[in-house]
């Protein structure tokens, strides 16, 4: 009971990331990237598991949120260059680290997410 509430959630709240993104001069990046975990989520809430495709978008989202942590003015840059100011101020990003430090850490958690249901699934 308590998996199928947690998917829920994250089915809810991803739909909502992708719909939210839909403005965005990336949104042909980020909507399928969080239309995807918001599939994946929904599904799993229906006890239907696909630990390779789980498997297979955690890879990938893992190394793009690297990229997205040693990229010029990433998260990297956010610790150790402007010393962890604020990202949550605003909406708007207006600083160059905003963006990419949000973007890395919405990976994690649909990483998260997806791991998640990858375990429950038995793996492999």
């Amino acid at each position: 009971m308590l998996l199928l509430i947690l998917n829920s959630i994250f089915c809810l709240f991803f739909l909502a990331f992708a719909w939210v993104n839909l403005n965005d001069s990336d949104s042909w990046l980020w909507v399928p990237i969080y239309m995807v975990a918001s599939i994946l989520c929904g599904i799993a809430g229906f006890d239907l598991y696909f630990p390779l495709v789980y498997l297979f978008f955690i890879a990938f989202y893992l190394i793009y949120a690297l990229i997205l942590f040693f990229g010029k003015d990433g998260v990297r840059d956010w610790i150790t260059k402007y010393h962890t100011p604020s990202i949550t101020e605003s909406m708007k990003a207006t600083k160059p680290y905003i963006e990419k430090t949000r973007e890395f850490f919405g990976l994690l958690i649909i990483s998260a997410a997806l791991a998640l249901n990858y375990f429950v699934s038995g793996g492999i």
